[in-house]
């Protein structure tokens, strides 16, 4: 028993969409939150198990715009409510 043209069409098909996943896979191109003694907080909260929203509201003390300013292309704007810095930048751990 054969394969007959629909199966080798449902298997090309298959393997495209798993080409794809691996395509749009891999590592994020953000920055990482550095691990220094600024940010050494952030991971001491996330080690106690502090959710990441909780934590991402210690962010915009410092990244508020004005005193460390966002690239023109950042999605997120201070203000906005809530930030939610730690869904792009990951921590060194994560």
């Amino acid at each position: 028993m054969g394969l007959k043209k629909r199966d080798w069409l449902f298997l090309a098909l298959a393997a495209a969409v798993v080409a794809l996943f691996i395509g749009i896979s891999g590592e994020g191109t953000t920055t990482r939150v550095p691990r220094d003694e600024i940010h050494q907080e952030f991971y001491d909260l996330r080690a106690a198990g502090t959710k990441k929203i909780e934590v991402d509201a210690l962010c915009e003390a410092c990244h508020d715009g004005v005193q460390i300013p966002f690239p023109p292309d950042h999605p997120a704007k201070p203000g906005a409510s809530p930030m939610r810095c730690l869904f792009c930048h990951k921590l060194e751990n994560e």
